[in-house]
Order: C-alpha cells, then sequence, then structure tokens
C-alpha cells in the first residue's frame, strides 16, 4: 500500500469515528432529554425570576433561560433585541432549513428581513405583557411537532386558562434589567406547557430530538446582541459629543 493510500484511508477512518462520536453523542442527548423531560430547573438567583412568565405560567414542563451583560443602557439593550435579525446568521438559517427538511416543512424564502419582535407577530406570536422599553412576553398555543406549525395569538387571560387537547402553549421573552446609567443585562426566557397526555407526549419527543438546534439559536443570538447593543451605546456617546 502506498503512502498517500494508507493517509487517505486513514483520513477516511478518522472521519467514520468523528461521525460515529457525534452520532453516539446525540443519542445519549436525546434519552437523556427524553427522560429529564418535566424537570424544569426552578430559579436559582432572583434575578433569573420573571413576574410576568410566573403570573401567565407558573408550572412549565420545559424552561430555557439565557443571559449575557451588557455595557449598555437598558434601554438601548431592549431596543437592539426588539429590533434583531436571527435570519442575518448562517448557522439559524442551516438550523431552520434542517428543521424543515426533518418534519418535511416549507420555508419562506421571500419573506422581507424583520426585527425579531415585529418578525414574532408576523409569525402569529401574541403579545402576552410588556414593560415599555424593557420588557415583552410572547406567547402562542401550537402544534410545533407538526411540519408547518401555526401559532394561536391569545388574549393574557385566555392563554392563562387554555386548555384545549392536542397544544402546547409557549411564553417566552425579551428583557433588558438595568445595572446603572451604562450597563444592563439582557435576559431571554423560554417556558413551555402542555394540555394534555398526547400533546405531552408528542412535545417530549419532538424537543428530545430537536433541541439542541432551538436552544443553540438562542446562545448564539447573545453575542451579535450584545456587539449591537454596545455599538448603539457607543455611537451614542459620540453624538452626544459631537452635539453639546
Amino acid at each position: 500500500m502506498s503512502p498517500k493510500s494508507a493517509q487517505w484511508q486513514f483520513g477516511v477512518r478518522l472521519l467514520w469515528t468523528g461521525v460515529g462520536g457525534a452520532v453516539a453523542a446525540y443519542g445519549i442527548y436525546v434519552a437523556f432529554t427524553w427522560y429529564r423531560y418535566g424537570h424544569a430547573a426552578r430559579p436559582v438567583h432572583s434575578e433569573e425570576s420573571d413576574s410576568l412568565l410566573d403570573r401567565l405560567m407558573p408550572t412549565y414542563e420545559v424552561v430555557e433561560r439565557h443571559h449575557v451583560r451588557i455595557a449598555a443602557p437598558a434601554e438601548t439593550t431592549f431596543l437592539a433585541a426588539c429590533n434583531m435579525n436571527l435570519e442575518q446568521s448562517a448557522v439559524v438559517r442551516a438550523i431552520f432549513k434542517s428543521r424543515a427538511l426533518i418534519l418535511g416543512g416549507k420555508l419562506d424564502s421571500e419573506s422581507a428581513p424583520l426585527g425579531l419582535a415585529a418578525q414574532a407577530r408576523a409569525w402569529g406570536w401574541g403579545v402576552l405583557a410588556e414593560v415599555p422599553g424593557r420588557e415583552i412576553v410572547f406567547g402562542a398555543a401550537t402544534q410545533p411537532w407538526l411540519a408547518n406549525p401555526v401559532f394561536i395569538a391569545l388574549p393574557p387571560a385566555a392563554f392563562e386558562t387554555f386548555h384545549k387537547p392536542g397544544f402546547v402553549k409557549i411564553a417566552w421573552t425579551l428583557r433588558a434589567d438595568s445595572m446603572g446609567a451604562t450597563n444592563s443585562v439582557f435576559h431571554t426566557e423560554t417556558r413551555v406547557t402542555t394540555t394534555d397526555p398526547t400533546s405531552r407526549a408528542k412535545f417530549r419527543r419532538y424537543w428530545a430530538l430537536l433541541s439542541p438546534g432551538i436552544i443553540l439559536i438562542r446562545r448564539i443570538s447573545l453575542a451579535p446582541l450584545k456587539a449591537e447593543a454596545e455599538r448603539r451605546a457607543h455611537q451614542a456617546i459620540l453624538n452626544g459629543r459631537n452635539n453639546p
């Protein structure tokens, strides 16, 4: 066997070893997530608590919390979060496409780019609560395991009491907490609860299989949000200096 052929075979074996390891790791993740479903962690620190979400969905089966400290006023951070365009990220676009391929859904490739808050409304999410300049809570009833799920916006009171079988209720936030005049902490939290055993079983399977991509979207959005909010804050300082 020639040295070049041996190197090629070694490369192939290395590739398959990597693929096998990734598949095994994903299988372990799916099994663990399915097993742990319904054991949603409660807030550890007081700053993780959200009174608006606690009123709208005090009990939940799934929760995801993410935060990042930002050198910008809370108002600037919140506005940057609302205007964030997730589809500018190649990774996010790839995750959306992967979901469509797995579930057989369709992507709207002709839609105009929108900020996150406007895009949420366009997709059908309703506003359940809002603190101007600080926090907005979106929510809907839906069936996320479908190829092309429909988001049903409900008034806050109807959302709290909605129990139609076969659905899940999802509430999620964009929130900026002030840490002084020039600093803030951005929080985003998502809570999910199901309406009956059938929807629980369907969503449990869906979450176990597809949650890695959903969680990744939230995590990778933090860095560009931080950069944009701090850019806006810096620009505001420069504008103030140039316009005394």
